[in-house]
């Protein structure tokens, strides 16, 4: 395939490259790992579908508009019955799956952006930081190259110029200022709270908040002067280690050693605190600016003469062993340069693949391979496959494999019909002068958008108010109040003891244990919560909204109990107490205030 060079870039395009442009690799990279979480988020969602999300559960359709921004918008909405929301959430995973392997990835980038907002809106009362995040972030997505490396796109690539190794647009930058809004706009609501600046008692707050806290979150809090550094050092992290991306000097190496930073920070918020999706989608986000240098840095160890003299010879008649010999370049990470040729160009090689009504896989050394055992050696060269490549060559797994092979290559048009939907076709990274301009503007909006909600008393403009609703449609709205101005303080558990048909009383939420007052350990938290939609409902369900939530769930709690039991253990009525425990300063006693909230009769319940 011939291919052309970019023009070289002036002195100062390459600089802007630098530090602005992000590798296709390490956005491939984001790519994945965005992906994987989503899946993740999704699939745990979906097992709530019903509880969540549909009219049976604990935010019918009815109760819902009386909390939602009228301009947020929900295809959940369709229907209330909980096949429709299953369906939409397996539509969501479906092409959260296509993001993930880079197939239409642009396309697929999009489409779970939408599902993505159409969850979120369904039921405001789950919404967590986390959430924020995850579609600030894929607003963005939909504008980056993230097909551009590991993706069927990628693979399939029948573009004649070479793609470069990095692209700079207006989608990178934006994509770069949006991540460090996300910081520094929040060091700025958290620089209001003593705790943050003169007190360093942030992190003591934050940990003393059960709702959240691990285990070993708990123990640090035997650590105040670690908490107080901690404290300071956070704030001054979000402060001013995001910018360390921009500087021009060895913009590498501060990009390098940023990104590694806010990775162990994140981790560290991980391991001492229950915050759902929200570590693990903060460290996929900065894979995103591993410069250049890592990737090549990495290629010196792990490519050498196996990898750039391996060739692989594939049958031109074939249009399925084409598509699969391209995937295997891409998805194994050989050296994208890998040659991939068509046997009936060499006599030799022709005659070796009819013999063995095989692939042929000449190693660096001119040795040929076939069958399974061609994909042992390739797999034992690849980055990715070398770890267990030595499990490939081993009985029965050589055996099986090679009977495998051997039942593909006898029903190539029948498994052809499964890569018959990949198609070549050329892929595009560079952006065009419009895809710039529209990028910028809608950076511009999320500026003002960002120091509105900073500032709201001197950015409360009728302008600014009149363009609001671009911003709820899209779901850009932002405010950066992680934490902020200070960690909650409205700590407490909730206790819900029932009165059952056949006269015994019971603990409702921790599903017909004997009533408990005492504070709930952390593994009990964990098994009541199950996952981070529930701990946001029960946090939110104290707070805004009350109202609404709480009968909405009583009403919930009676279905869900009386559908699982017999008549002798129906659910007659009961109360939602909860215990009120604020955090106090260090050194001071708790106490605990009971508070019922909420009485309720299942007779009188909807059904």
């Amino acid at each position: 395939m011939v291919t052309s060079e970019p023009k070289p870039k002036t002195l100062f395009g390459a600089k802007l490259d630098e530090i602005f442009g992000l590798d296709l690799r390490s956005l491939a990279l984001f790519r994945i790992g965005l992906a994987l979480v989503i899946l993740t988020d999704l699939c745990l969602r979906t097992a709530d579908a019903s509880a969540l999300y549909s009219d049976e559960g604990v935010l019918p359709r009815t109760e819902l508009f009386k909390i939602l921004n009228p301009w947020y918008w929900s295809l959940n909405l369709i229907s209330g019955q909980p096949l429709i929301q299953g369906l939409i959430f397996g539509t969501g995973i479906f092409f959260v799956l296509l993001m993930l392997v880079g197939y239409r990835t642009r396309f697929a980038t999009i489409a779970t952006w939408a599902l993505v907002i159409s969850i979120h809106n369904r039921n405001p009362a789950l919404i967590f930081a986390a959430d924020d995040v995850l579609r600030a972030i894929l607003f963005w997505a939909m504008f980056l190259p993230l097909g551009g490396h590991y993706s069927i796109d990628r693979a399939l690539n029948t573009q004649r110029d070479r793609l470069p190794q990095r692209v700079v647009s207006g989608a990178t930058l934006a994509f770069a200022v949006q991540l460090c809004f996300i910081y520094i706009f929040s060091a700025g609501f958290k620089s209001t709270s003593p705790n943050w600046t003169t007190e360093g008692s942030a992190v003591y707050y934050a940990l003393s908040y059960d709702q959240y806290v691990t285990s070993i979150g708990k123990l640090l809090l035997n650590f105040p002067w670690l908490m107080k550094i901690s404290t300071y050092f956070t704030m001054a992290l979000e402060w001013v280690g995001p910018l360390f991306i921009f500087i021009p000097w060895r913009n590498s190496f501060f990009k390098f050693w940023t990104v590694v930073t806010f990775i162990l920070l994140h981790a560290g918020f991980g391991l001492t605190l229950n915050l759902g999706i929200f570590p693990f989608l903060s460290i996929a986000c900065w894979l995103a600016f591993l410069p250049s240098d890592f990737w090549e840095k990495r290629a010196k160890r792990v490519y050498g003469d196996p990898q750039y003299g391996l060739r692989i010879y594939y049958d031109a008649d074939c249009g399925f062993c084409k598509k699969v010999v391209h995937l295997i370049r891409t998805f194994l990470v050989l050296p994208p340069d890998t040659p991939l040729l068509m046997a009936q160009d060499d006599p030799s090689i022709y005659a070796d693949m009819e013999a063995y009504n095989s692939w042929v896989v000449v190693d660096w050394q001119g040795n040929r391979h076939f069958k399974w055992e061609g994909i042992a050696y390739v797999g034992s060269i690849s980055p990715l496959l070398h770890p267990i490549a030595a499990l490939l060559r081993r009985e029965p797994v050589m055996t099986m494999g090679t009977r495998f092979y051997e039942t593909i290559a006898t029903h190539r048009r029948t498994a052809g019909a499964f890569t018959r939907p990949f198609q070549f076709k050329d892929l595009e990274v560079r952006p065009t002068r419009m895809f710039n301009i529209v990028t910028w503007l809608l950076l511009a909006y999320v500026t003002l958008w960002n120091f509105k909600a900073l500032m709201p008393d001197k950015l409360n403009r009728k302008v600014l108010n009149s363009i609001d609703w671009i911003s709820r449609v899209l779901r850009v709205d932002q405010k950066w109040s992680i934490f902020s101005p200070g960690p909650p303080k409205d700590d407490g558990w909730f206790v819900i003891p029932g009165k059952l048909a056949d006269g015994s009383e019971v603990d409702i939420l921790r599903n017909g244990a004997p009533i408990a007052w005492e504070k709930p350990t952390v593994a009990t938290r964990n098994a009541i919560y199950h996952n981070m939609q529930w701990r946001t409902l029960f946090i939110n369900m104290n707070r805004g909204n009350k109202r609404v939530l709480y009968p909405n769930y009583a009403n919930y709690l009676c279905r869900s109990w009386n559908a699982r039991h017999s008549s002798k253990q129906r659910l007659v009525s009961f109360e939602i107490y909860f215990m009120s425990e604020r955090t106090v300063p260090q050194g001071q006693s708790q106490t605990v205030d009971r508070q019922n909230n909420w009485q309720q009769s299942c007779s009188n319940s909807s059904n």
